[in-house]
């Protein structure tokens, strides 16, 4: 059996907001040995592990150890984590188009990939057991390097990804703008805009599908914006990898954590 689980979320830094959601921690002494399914929630992460890190399963099957620092980018496919040992980290979850900077090249770099971040978190000191140590440590890093490197954002690209969060439509445009604003996307957020809106669609299922007033599966895909049930189906296929009522019976740990806490949209910074 798997013991007791504590996560936490925390707001960054006011410089950091238009950039970064939420810096969140984790821990779990005793973790089950299980396959956990972690979807995409359309927001790139940079994770450091201060306990075991994850065994990821690869295209082949066979699982491998992460490496204890990871930029995690945008993804449109399941990832299938398994813990090897106590688990303890600290993660940085980035807006949808917030991370571009950090990363230092093209956000779509990253799609689908967990990329070595080993040497660049290696000058961090994060005291094991103490959460708040370790956000403080995570997000002096990260202001360090915005104030460095000048973050920014670029305004089109963050309307966009303002209007897919909120469920609007997209603003009118010309094929020739439509294409410009591909390629931006592309640039900084790593997926076109109409994956993202599929996937932030997806997420909305668990907002409805979790909490006191918590929707059967498929009248949670109804109120996210489906259309029926084969249609749900799908997706959980394409994100997740199972149905629902496998994911629901199996998943524990960091993967439910993850679905009951984060894919709860937050609030977009106005810059």
């Amino acid at each position: 059996m798997g013991g007791a689980d504590h996560y936490e979320e925390h707001e960054p830094p006011a410089a950091l907001r238009p950039f970064v959601r939420v810096v969140w921690t984790y821990s779990n002494p005793s973790p089950e040995p299980s396959v956990q399914r972690i979807a995409p929630d359309g927001c790139p992460e940079l994770i450091l592990d201060i306990g075991s890190p994850y065994e990821e399963q690869g295209e082949d099957g066979v699982f491998r150890l992460q490496p204890r620092a990871l930029f995690a980018g945008q993804m449109t496919r399941p990832l299938a984590l398994r813990p090897v040992g106590p688990v303890e980290l600290v993660a940085v979850r980035f807006e949808p188009d917030g991370a571009r900077d950090w990363l230092g090249r093209p956000a779509s770099d990253a799609t689908d990939r967990r990329l070595d971040m080993v040497e660049r978190l290696s000058g961090i000191t994060a005291p094991a057991g103490d959460p708040a140590a370790q956000v403080e440590a995570i997000s002096r890093v990260l202001e360090d390097h915005r104030r460095r490197c000048e973050w920014s954002l670029d305004p089109l690209v963050r309307a966009e990804v303002k209007a897919a969060a909120a469920d609007q439509p997209s603003a009118s445009r010309s094929a020739a703008d439509q294409r410009a604003l591909q390629r931006r996307f592309q640039e900084r957020v790593g997926v076109p805009p109409r994956m993202l809106r599929s996937i932030l669609r997806f997420r909305r299922v668990f907002d409805h599908a979790q909490g006191p007033e918590a929707l059967g599966w498929l009248e949670a895909g109804l109120e996210a914006g489906y259309f029926d049930q084969p249609q749900l189906a799908r997706d959980f296929r394409r994100f997740l990898g199972c149905t629902a009522t496998e994911w629901a019976r199996d998943q524990v740990g960091l993967a439910r954590r993850i679905a009951s806490q984060s894919y709860k949209p937050g609030p977009l910074s106005p810059h």
